[in-house]
């Protein structure tokens, strides 16, 4: 450490900044924190002091709290020392109150905590003394994670959320459960809230409905300027017609829309909606949309730009659905695109499918560059593209999928992580490598990055798609599902020299139906913990 001082000690202040500011915060502080005077005075800069974050990330997006040495050493020693200075912290639950009580924090003005329970959550605000009675009026900005699979208490939600009003009366900026990994949503049973705020201007939430949504813009929050919303399940007619869908909002200025559930009511509601926001500069859609007679297309949205006059960004991944019910002049996907002609936002890529045997269309619509980590619902007609910011992806078609499609879908997601498959259609174009000759006729395709493969709803052709090593290269780690009856077919009872170098990368199986454990098939994924709908993990 002297000897790393001394050659510290011979760079110039602008020089120490610029390789400091490549390290963490808390790194900088606990490695130079009282070295020597001169590094003492650099790292009190306002640089590394001003916002903390407290806690460590694991590869799942998880946290947990830093270890108890350096944890000890900040609450004694280095936050005392600096705690004028700090204006965020980034907290994780278990450590979150010994960091805040520790000492005083004057400019202390934004708060995230993550990987809180539920009940954790809510004794931040009913203990008898509590830190939000310390910071009461100073916190401005607060995110908030709650993370807790084994209860799901749309109540406590509410609770939890209304108490964050009632305690930080001076807040402009809230994220409430901005993880992707928690299924946590606030549901106000139909019934009006009872939050107001004069002073918010942010919102990112996550609610069980659109009707939800609609309580959230019914003037209570008559100052807000960005709004992101994230809806988890459908809703009715007659609820949605109940509530206020006419005061107009001049004050916001962004808003986003995703689901994961399709918006049957998306002309009755969302419409409306966004005929309320004049002033509206950005606008994000993100969800898919059923029950209409046509597609959404160009035409539609003109009509939604033509009422937001300010609008300069719109960015949408939008899958509409109509049943067929023996329609003809079906529009093509040349007729979508030519729709967006006068469309001067984004790049647009449409993809148009339609489904005999369920007499269903479908129309795929997004902005280009893409901007979200899922692509769900993949077709055989997809138009390919660069996607570096997807991880999870799932594919379906009512044909088959070949073997040049895969490699079409591993150039455009080179870093997939997850990967569904439906297809019940048997391939046409079945290839192998059974001689020199023939080898430069199939690539291999290879999936650095995949750590969670999905082949319930397939037909047997997939699962050797994937474990024969002559398609495909798995990488170490993966987790697989799929049905017993096709992997054992596949693997010609566990025994098939051909799957098994794949076979020995899965580190988890996940098998659906009931079927005894035998030593061939725990030899086969000698790797592997083995688990069914039946018998859990073995």
């Amino acid at each position: 450490m002297t000897y790393s001082c001394v050659q510290l000690n011979d760079l110039s202040d602008e020089i120490l900044l610029i390789i400091l500011k490549i390290l963490n915060n808390v790194e900088v502080l606990s490695s130079l924190f009282n070295v020597n005077k001169r590094l003492n005075r650099i790292v009190h800069d306002s640089i590394f002091t001003s916002d903390l974050t407290l806690l460590k990330y694991l590869s799942d997006d998880s946290t947990y709290s830093l270890p108890d040495p350096l944890l000890d050493r900040f609450c004694s020693e280095i936050l005392p020392s600096i705690d004028h200075k700090i204006k965020w912290f980034t907290l994780e639950s278990l450590s979150m109150k010994r960091i805040l009580l520790s000492t005083n924090y004057p400019n202390l003005n934004g708060l995230g905590i993550y990987n809180i329970k539920m009940k954790a959550a809510l004794s931040l605000f009913t203990d008898a003394i509590t830190f939000t009675d310390l910071f009461k009026n100073q916190i401005l900005s607060f995110v908030i994670e709650i993370i807790d699979k084994n209860c799901y208490e749309p109540n406590m939600n509410i609770i939890i959320f209304t108490n964050i009003f009632k305690n930080f009366p001076n807040l402009k900026y809230l994220n409430f459960n901005p993880s992707f990994i928690c299924d946590q949503y606030i549901s106000f049973n139909w019934s009006s809230p009872t939050i107001f705020s004069s002073t918010l201007l942010t919102l990112h939430v996550k609610v069980s409905s659109v009707i939800d949504c609609l309580h959230l813009l019914d003037g209570r929050f008559n100052q807000l300027h960005t709004f992101y919303v994230h809806t988890g399940s459908a809703y009715s007619r007659q609820q949605s017609l109940q509530i206020n869908n006419k005061e107009k909002l001049p004050n916001l200025k962004c808003f986003s829309l995703s689901s994961a559930e399709q918006l049957d009511l998306y002309d009755e509601i969302i419409i409306p909606l966004l005929h309320r926001m004049s002033n509206l500069e950005i606008l994000m859609f993100y969800f898919p949309v059923s029950k209409r007679k046509t597609f959404i297309d160009g035409n539609h949205f003109k009509d939604i730009v033509n009422h937001m006059p300010q609008l300069n960004k719109f960015l949408f991944n939008i899958c509409s659905f109509i049943h067929l019910n023996n329609k003809i002049n079906l529009p093509s996907n040349e007729d979508i695109q030519y729709s967006f002609k006068d469309f001067n936002y984004n790049q647009i890529i449409s993809c148009v499918n339609y489904f005999r045997e369920t007499q269903c269309g479908e129309c795929h619509i997004y902005s280009y560059p893409y901007t979200l980590r899922h692509y769900y619902y993949i077709r055989n007609n997809f138009p390919g593209g660069l996607f570096k910011c997807v991880r999870q992806v799932s594919l379906y078609d009512e044909h088959p999928f070949e073997h040049e499609f895969f490699l079409r879908i591993q150039k455009s997601f080179p870093l997939m992580e997850k990967l569904t498959l439906y297809n019940k259609k048997r391939q046409n174009n079945k290839q192998y490598r059974k001689s020199k000759e023939n080898i430069e006729h199939l690539s291999i395709v290879e999936y650095p990055y995949l750590t969670n493969l999905t082949l319930y709803n397939t037909h047997y052709d997939y699962i050797e798609e994937f474990l024969l090593d002559t398609k495909t290269c798995l990488t170490n780690g993966v987790y697989l599902s799929l049905n017993y009856k096709s992997l054992k077919k596949v693997t010609r009872n566990f025994k098939r020299n051909a799957t098994r170098i794949n076979s020995n990368k899965v580190n988890r199986l996940h098998i659906s139906g009931e079927f005894k454990i035998t030593e061939h098939l725990k030899n086969y994924f000698s790797h592997a913990i083995i688990s069914n709908n039946y018998y859990g993990f073995i």
